[in-house]
């Protein structure tokens, strides 16, 4: 196609209940970017709170806190299920688990995100030496490799992916900013729908092209959030008495 020809789709929608709108659906796999409270989507994970939705299986590195991220979604008994590597700082999450009331399945924290990579790339499976020896290589299939021992992990998707970025353009085009570029980028990638919400929304082609971290192309829908950015640990240090 000719430059000139290019068609732009309309990706910008006008908050996150309208981005969400249509996809939602009891029972769904959904992913959702952001480790701890850095780079979660906060107004996206309002608005499946809002929506009503449920028996959700989340795939995520953790579930927030108690009253923010994802732990809001706990509170309500939305999720059914985390697909996670880290389980702290949520008295909810340990409360529904130790309950039967949330099911876990765990993951070492670099497996978890190259089972993202994978599934966003059409990788059905690899095989890692990680957790080979513990509870997480149980019924899982293991092969040796020059004398080692691996087990085979499968990838992963998503019905929906919900992520955050700092900037974006119209078209969806995306960069993170430092430590919030962490699952984001991968998971954009592994869901059959990917809605973002981003700091910043700039015109098409006010990215410098070598510094987009998402090609639009993986993006169906965009938002311009508000953001509360809470620290998920503060720690301070006493004034020392002089």
């Amino acid at each position: 196609m000719s430059p000139a020809l290019e068609i732009f789709v309309n990706k910008l929608y006008p908050n996150a209940n309208k981005a969400l709108d249509d996809l939602l659906s009891d029972g769904m796999t959904i992913m959702a970017g952001g480790f701890g409270l850095c780079g979660i989507p906060e107004n996206l994970i309002l608005a499946l709170r809002d929506s009503g939705v449920k028996n959700l299986t989340f795939i995520s590195n953790n579930a927030g806190v108690d009253d923010f991220g994802l732990g809001l979604l706990l509170q309500t008994h939305q999720i059914k299920k985390m697909i996670s590597s880290y389980v702290g700082e949520n008295k909810t999450f340990e409360q529904q688990f130790l309950n039967k009331e949330l099911e876990l399945e765990f993951n070492p924290q670099g497996t978890l995100a190259e089972r993202i990579r994978a599934g966003g790339a059409g990788i059905p499976g690899f095989y890692t030496k990680a957790g080979v020896g513990t509870i997480i290589a149980e019924g899982k299939e293991h092969k040796d490799f020059d004398g080692e021992t691996y087990i085979l992990e499968t990838g992963l998707k998503a019905d929906l992916a919900v992520v955050k970025a700092w900037k974006g353009d119209e078209q969806g085009n995306l960069i993170y900013r430092k430590t919030a570029r962490n699952f984001n980028p991968m998971m954009a990638t592994a869901g059959k729908v990917t809605v973002v919400e981003v700091e910043e929304i700039v015109p098409v082609g006010a990215l410098d092209r070598d510094a987009i971290h998402t090609p639009g192309i993986y993006i169906s829908r965009l938002i311009l959030g508000e953001f509360e950015k809470r620290i998920e640990q503060r720690t301070i240090r006493e004034r020392e008495k002089t």
